[in-house]
């Protein structure tokens, strides 16, 4: 008895999109790229054939977009390239097996550690459910597990990193990366670091907008200003009343730039130099040397000058005789 199933008119048919797509994939694609992949995986049903230029037409994309959405969804694992054209990834198929695979190698001592670290986990369900509407992706639960381990977070960092992105509308690997990056560089590990960390940039930004102010960037500053900045307070420890102080000899030059400001603290640094008493104290000793050395200068000027005077004297006297004899 053979059973078939009537095929359904395009009026009353559907194409259906796997849940694991909107918790793993959709933040991660542009505009452009979502509406190449959800009209390929409408075609895939029906094993129809069509070409990337009528893809750009039919979609009203350009083709350059059209070829690099196509090698976004490859590397990102949505399709996969074969001679004769694409295939859809099964997501679920995919998923299950990244998540299956590592466990068939996992050590014992592992799974026991595993087992024992409930702080973790409560901490990993808190981000689920406050930040993901209790709806976490599988794939994120191994990349919190591999942030932990790699940069030493304790629970209430992990939250605060999930916290943090969130409230910046970034909540996608590649940002909450960059910013766990940048604690870990930091020396951030537990709450108290970050706390400390918080109030450190705190008072960088205020040294940088005090900064621009006073020069008259209103446009802001660039990467690279921000960067001699950065230098000077937290690796020389400089705060803003020392460098103040190098600010306000930029008087003295016309459009003087931020490699000379840059100079003169690099200067100060590498004297030891530490904080406003010290500096303005070499100033004044080395003010005091340039004027003992402009008024020795002059006296010297002025002793060659009479010496030409004098010889000039003898040189007349002794023609005067000569001219006697």
């Amino acid at each position: 008895m053979k059973l078939e199933q009537k095929e359904k008119s395009l009026l009353f048919s559907e194409t259906t999109i796997p849940d694991i797509f909107f918790a793993e994939y959709l933040s991660e694609l542009p505009s452009d790229y979502l509406k190449i992949y959800l009209y390929l995986v409408f075609l895939s049903k029906y094993g129809k054939d069509i070409k990337l230029n009528d893809l750009s037409k039919k979609l009203n994309i350009p083709l350059k977009t059209i070829n690099e959405g196509m090698k976004f969804l490859e590397e990102h694992h949505l399709v996969t390239k074969k001679t004769t054209g694409y295939i859809i990834v099964d997501l679920q198929e995919f998923t299950l097996h990244n998540l299956y695979t590592p466990n068939l190698t996992m050590s014992k001592e592992k799974v026991e550690q595993t087992a024992k670290n409930q702080s973790k986990a409560k901490a990993i369900e808190h981000i689920n459910n406050m930040y993901f509407q209790g709806i976490m992706g599988p794939s994120w639960y191994n990349d919190i597990d591999l942030w932990f381990r790699k940069y030493g977070f304790d629970e209430q960092v992990m939250i605060a990193l999930f916290d943090y992105c969130y409230k910046r509308s970034a909540l996608h690997r590649n940002y909450i990366q960059t910013v766990a990056e940048a604690w870990a560089t930091n020396k951030v590990k537990t709450w108290s670091d970050l706390d400390s960390y918080y109030e450190q940039q705190e008072a960088l930004n205020k040294i940088k907008k005090s900064i621009a102010k006073k020069l008259g960037k209103y446009n802001g500053l660039t990467q690279y200003e921000e960067a001699y900045i950065e230098n000077w307070v937290l690796n020389f420890g400089y705060d803003m009343s020392i460098i103040e102080i190098a600010l306000k000899r930029t008087t003295l030059k016309q459009n003087p730039t931020f490699e000379y400001i840059n100079s003169v603290i690099t200067d100060w640094h590498e004297r030891r130099l530490k904080n406003p008493s010290e500096i303005n104290a070499f100033l004044e000793q080395r003010k005091k040397q340039e004027k003992n050395t402009k008024e020795l200068k002059s006296k010297v000027n002025k002793a060659n000058y009479e010496q030409r005077q004098y010889a000039n004297l003898d040189f007349l006297y002794a023609n005067n005789l000569n001219k006697e004899d």
